[in-house]
C-alpha cells in the first residue's frame, strides 16, 4: 500500500491510499480517499469502538448513541464513493443528482480516550477488506492496542427476555480477560461481513479485537432493537470502566417493547378463531408460544417475497390471517419500492 498527498486545503488534508490486488488475472486498483479535520493526538493508547449496518440496527444504535453520549468529535472520513458505483441517478423537480452516499466517519473523545469509528455502509468481498485495512491504517498512527465492534446474534427468544451479551476474539489472551469479567463466549459459528473481517485483518496486525453481540428475538432482525445496544452499552461500560446515562435508550427499549407486545397481543387475540385442522403446525404448538411462532414466519415470509414479489400474497394472506396487515404495512409497501427503482433504471 502506498500513500501520496493528493491536496491540501482550509476544509482539511487528503491522502489517497491505493491497494492492488488481482481479478481476473489481471491487475486492479482501489482507491480509497481519506480526509483529516482535525490533527488528534492522545496521551495513550486510545480504545476504538466501530460498527456498521447489521441485524435489528443494533450495532448502529449503540455507536450513534455512544457517540453523541460521549460528545464525539469529528476528525476523518473515509470517501466511499470507490466503493459504490451507481447506476442509476434520482430525479427530483426536473433536477438529475447522484443518490446519498454512504458515511463512513471517525470521531474522537477524551475522558475516556477514544476512537469511535461509525459506518451507514456494509461492505462485502475484497472492497470490505480494502475498506477495513483503511480503517486499520488511521487508527494504528495512534498505536492502537484494542478494538470493539459491535453486532446482534439472532436466536430464538422472546422480546419479553433480556438480551445477552456475547464475546468473539482474535486472541485467546483477550478473550480470556474478557471471560473473567463475566462476559460469555459466542457458541461455535461463523462472524460475517466487516466484523469478521475486522477480526481477521486486526489479528494480522497484532492488534486485539473482540466483536460483541447481543441477543435479539430471530423475529426481530429487520426491527430496531435497542434492548440489544442498551445490553452493549453497560458491558463495554463495565469493561473499559467509563459511564453514559442511557435514559433516552431505556425509554427507547419501552417504546419497542410496546410494539412487539401490541403484536403479541393481536395473534393472541385472533388464535382462536384460526382453523387448527388446515394448519398442522398450528395445531402442534403450546398456545403460549403461537406468537413466537407467527411472528418468525412473517419474517420468513418477509424474506421469500423480498427475493420473489411473486411470494408477496402468500405474506399478504398471513398478515390478514392474524389482523396484523396494518401493524407491518410500511414493511409490505416497502417491498414494492424497490420494484418501482428497478422500473425508473430501466427508463
Amino acid at each position: 500500500m502506498t500513500v501520496t498527498t493528493c491536496a491540501v486545503g482550509t476544509a482539511g488534508i487528503y491522502f489517497a491510499l491505493t491497494c492492488t490486488h488481482k481479478i481476473d488475472h489481471r491487475r486492479k486498483i482501489k482507491r480509497g480517499i481519506m480526509k483529516f479535520f482535525e490533527n488528534v493526538s492522545f496521551p495513550k493508547p486510545p480504545l476504538v469502538l466501530a460498527a456498521w449496518p447489521g441485524m435489528g440496527n443494533v450495532g448502529l444504535i449503540t455507536i450513534d448513541f455512544l457517540r453523541r453520549k460521549m460528545e464525539g468529535r469529528p476528525f476523518a472520513d473515509i470517501d466511499m464513493r470507490p466503493f459504490f458505483f451507481p447506476d442509476s441517478i434520482m430525479v427530483k423537480g426536473g433536477i438529475a443528482q447522484f443518490p446519498d452516499l454512504p458515511t463512513s466517519r471517525f470521531y474522537y473523545t477524551y475522558n475516556p480516550d477514544c476512537i469511535i469509528f461509525e459506518s451507514d455502509a456494509q461492505v462485502v468481498g475484497r472492497d470490505g477488506l480494502v475498506l477495513i485495512k483503511l480503517f486499520l491504517d488511521v487508527i494504528s498512527r495512534f498505536e492502537v492496542k484494542q478494538i470493539f465492534t459491535f453486532a446482534a446474534f439472532a436466536q430464538s427468544m422472546s422480546y419479553r427476555n433480556p438480551s445477552q451479551v456475547l464475546i468473539t476474539c482474535n486472541g485467546e489472551t483477550m478473550l480470556t480477560r474478557i471471560k473473567d469479567l463475566d462476559v460469555v463466549p459466542m457458541p461455535d459459528g461463523f462472524i460475517a461481513g466487516l466484523n469478521g473481517l475486522l477480526l481477521g485483518e486486526a489479528s494480522a496486525r497484532n492488534i486485539e479485537a473482540g466483536c460483541l453481540l447481543s441477543t435479539i428475538p430471530s423475529y426481530a432482525m429487520n426491527f430496531s432493537y435497542p434492548k440489544a445496544s442498551l445490553e452493549l452499552i453497560r458491558t463495554i461500560s463495565r469493561l473499559n470502566s467509563f459511564t453514559v446515562d442511557t435514559g433516552e435508550l431505556e425509554e427507547s427499549v419501552d417504546e419497542t417493547d410496546q410494539q412487539f407486545a401490541m403484536i403479541e397481543e393481536r395473534i393472541r387475540e385472533f388464535f382462536p378463531s384460526v382453523n387448527k385442522e388446515d394448519d398442522e403446525e398450528i395445531a402442534a404448538i403450546e398456545e403460549e408460544k403461537v406468537p413466537h411462532y407467527v411472528m418468525e414466519k412473517i419474517e420468513r415470509l418477509f424474506l421469500d417475497a423480498r427475493r420473489d414479489r411473486t411470494r408477496a400474497s402468500e405474506l399478504k394472506k398471513e398478515l390478514d390471517r392474524w389482523n396484523l396487515f396494518e401493524l407491518y404495512e410500511d414493511r409490505f409497501l416497502d417491498l414494492f419500492e424497490d420494484d418501482k427503482k428497478d422500473q425508473k433504471k430501466s427508463l
